[in-house]
Order: structure tokens, then sequence, then C-alpha cells
């Protein structure tokens, strides 16, 4: 084995690591694509992240995004809702977010906080969850007959991982920023997450805006398959073939699949 050169450090990296970061990099060169697409044709892209605390949405955002172009993007993450903005319409201080022509926006996390963390914590009245279930389908409608494409993923992570990677979030001084009340919680609430997840998939998967479910217990086994599904969805010039963007049907779920699952772990509790 031939020396280093002096100041250089010679590194062992698993051949996994090599096969994640090589299809990693395949991947970006379509979204760039795709993005350069998305610009030309002036469309309006939405893709909505969701998921339970330390699912990777933020981790599988950021290799969505790390090397498009930022002119072109946006990244929504918003804080909790001002004074002003709890008198206002549910809907009304993510609309200002949305995409307009020739603009792709990243939701982490969206306005279906009221179908999960505002029921399960109490940060909403009964009434008002319910109403959110009741227009929300109406409300994405409307998105769709107004030119945007809209994309929904949820990341779904198994007990055990979680208490995991919140354990590690602990122990990181790094990732300690990351942790907040309701991430404590979230164990603690596992079952009622379960039961605002059926609700949710129930009320808002639709023809129009359906869902599409990422196993995400292996994080970079679940970001190359979000990101292959994803642009095995869209039509741009220059595409790769199909056989490149084939995903894990184990991995990438729809969502009665995983409305059935829910289901079979509700009765059984």
């Amino acid at each position: 084995m031939s020396e280093c050169k002096k100041g250089y450090i010679k590194e062992c990296v698993k051949e996994e690591t090599i096969a994640y970061k090589k299809s990693l990099r395949r991947l970006q060169v379509e979204l760039l694509k795709f993005q350069n697409h998305v610009k030309e044709q002036n469309l309006k892209v939405l893709i909505i992240f969701e998921g339970r605390d330390s699912a990777g949405k933020g981790g599988t955002i950021k290799r969505l995004t790390e090397h498009l172009n930022p002119r072109g993007i946006r990244i929504v993450a918003l804080n909790k809702p001002t004074e002003k903005e709890r008198t206002q319409w549910y809907f009304q201080r993510y609309v200002e977010h949305l995409p307009s022509g020739g603009e792709i926006v990243f939701f982490d996390r969206s306005y279906y906080n009221r179908a999960g963390v505002e029921p399960v914590m109490g940060f909403c009245s009964e009434r008002e969850h319910e109403q959110f279930l009741q227009d929300v389908s109406d409300f994405e409608r409307m998105l769709v007959q107004s030119g945007i494409m809209i994309f929904k993923f949820y990341l779904s992570i198994s007990k055990e991982e979680q208490a995991r990677r919140l354990q590690k979030r602990r122990d990181d001084p790094l990732k300690q920023y990351k942790l907040s009340p309701i991430d404590e919680k979230a164990q603690e609430m596992w079952d009622r997450y379960t039961v605002a997840e059926y609700s949710m998939f129930l009320a808002s998967n639709s023809e129009h805006a359906p869902w599409t479910i990422i196993r995400s217990d292996k994080k970079r086994v679940a970001r190359i398959n979000l990101i292959k599904y994803l642009l095995s969805q869209l039509s741009y010039e220059g595409k790769i073939e199909k056989s490149a963007l084939a995903y894990d049907s184990n991995v990438v779920l729809k969502s009665q699949e995983m409305i059935e699952l829910l289901q079979d772990k509700i009765i059984k509790k």
C-alpha cells in the first residue's frame, strides 16, 4: 500500500458508504435537471415532509437541496404561531410560503401540525382538530387547481429507533438544540400519535394529494428511496433510464398500506 503525502491521513471508508454517496450524487444530478425544468416551465412545486420527532425530515431535506440552485428553492420550517397568527384562519400563515412560478418549496413540517402534534399535545381543541380534518383535502384541492404540484411524504419510524435517536440527541452537544419539550414527550405519547396518524391519513389522503410513506429506521436507505420515488413521478428533459429510479416497495408505501398497518396496531391496543 502506497504511503500518503505529507500532511495527509489515510481513511478507511465502508463500501456501503461509498455506494450510498455514489447513488446520492447521481440522484442529486437528476434533481438539478428537474429544477431546471421547473424554472423553464414556470412550475410551482410543493414538497411536504411530515413524521414523528427524529424521523429524519431535516436530514432528508438537506440531501435533496444541498446542490440545488438556492435562488429557486425555499425551505419552510415555521415556529409556533404568534398571538396574531392564532387569531387568523388556520391555513393563512402557510399560504404566504407557497411556491411561485419556477420555484420548489420544501415544508419541514406543515399545516399538518394540526393533525399530529397539536391535538396530541393539547395545543388545539378537539373541535379545531375535527375542522382541520374536514377542510384540509378541500384546501389542497384548491392548491392543485391553482397549478401547484403537491408531494406529501410521511417518514415513519419505529418506537425503538426513535428512542435511540432521541438519546443520541441528548448525548451529542451538537444535536441537543434539536431537543424540545415536545420531543421529550414523544415516547410517552406514542400511542396517541398513532391514533392521530391514522385519523390524518384517513381524512387527507386523496387522489389529488396522496400521501407516500417512507420507512425511515435506516436513514440512508430512506433518503435514496424517497428521492428515487419522487423522481420517478416527474417528467423532465434528459431523465435517466427508468431502471435507475426503481425504488424498494418495502421502504416506500402507499397510504392505504399504512392505514391498514395502523388500524391493526390500534385494534391490538
